[in-house]
């Protein structure tokens, strides 16, 4: 087999990935955009039938994903049937099936649109070149550890942190003075004491460590 191919349809891609699903101990990472990204993905879901089921396995989403309350329980259920499901820090542009670590299947980055149209038409890229599939599943690795669980971020009691929230929450966390945290983020002394402050009301923390550690268990610093 070439190291590197196009797939054409979702016919192809379900003939190319069938003798790879055979090893029931390998590992399958799905990176996507919504439930739509991978041919038949939402209607497995429901049901809970999955190749991946007895592997290891680990399922990354874009935030879009979460726009749709059927979509949600889709997800609450397949992260009750014991696979990993993380909610990405920002939106993805591609889909991407890692297996093993040592095959690849990137989805055609189209508009949206298209998938819904006509399956038919879909194409994938596959690659089974060691450089190329190592560096792209490093790339996955950094936005797993950057990613939020499904359960944390879908915790109706979870503080909404924004983009300078988080890196104040950061600064607190690295050791740095308030003088030094404030003119490394570019802030008066006087503006990032307050922005602590209301960190602190906002996770109803008595403490700059309890206000770290209940960032830690909701996961916000990854988003």
């Amino acid at each position: 087999m070439a190291q590197t191919m196009v797939l054409k349809g979702d016919l192809e891609l379900r003939a190319r990935i069938r003798p790879l699903a055979e090893s029931h101990d390998a590992e399958w990472v799905n990176v996507a955009r919504d439930l739509d990204t991978w041919p038949g993905a939402r209607e497995a879901a429901r049901r809970r039938i999955h190749r991946d089921a007895g592997a290891q396995a680990r399922k990354l989403y874009s935030p879009t994903v979460l726009a749709d309350e059927r979509d949600r329980e889709t997800l609450r259920e397949l992260a009750a049937s014991g696979i990993p499901v993380r909610i990405a820090a920002t939106p993805l542009l591609q889909g991407t099936v890692f297996i093993d670590r040592r095959t690849m299947i990137l989805a055609d980055p189209g508009p949206r649109a298209s998938y819904a149209l006509d399956h038919r038409h879909r194409t994938y890229t596959m690659s089974a070149e060691p450089s190329l599939v190592s560096g792209a599943y490093a790339l996955f690795e950094a936005a797993w550890e950057s990613a939020t669980d499904l359960a944390a971020f879908l915790d109706p009691d979870r503080p909404r942190i924004d983009a300078q929230g988080r890196t104040v929450l950061y600064a607190l966390g690295s050791g740095m003075t308030d003088v030094a945290a404030a003119r490394e983020l570019g802030m008066s002394l006087r503006t990032y004491r307050r922005r602590v402050a209301e960190l602190l009301v906002a996770l109803n923390a008595e403490s700059r460590f309890q206000a770290g550690m209940r960032a830690g268990v909701w996961g916000l610093f990854r988003g």
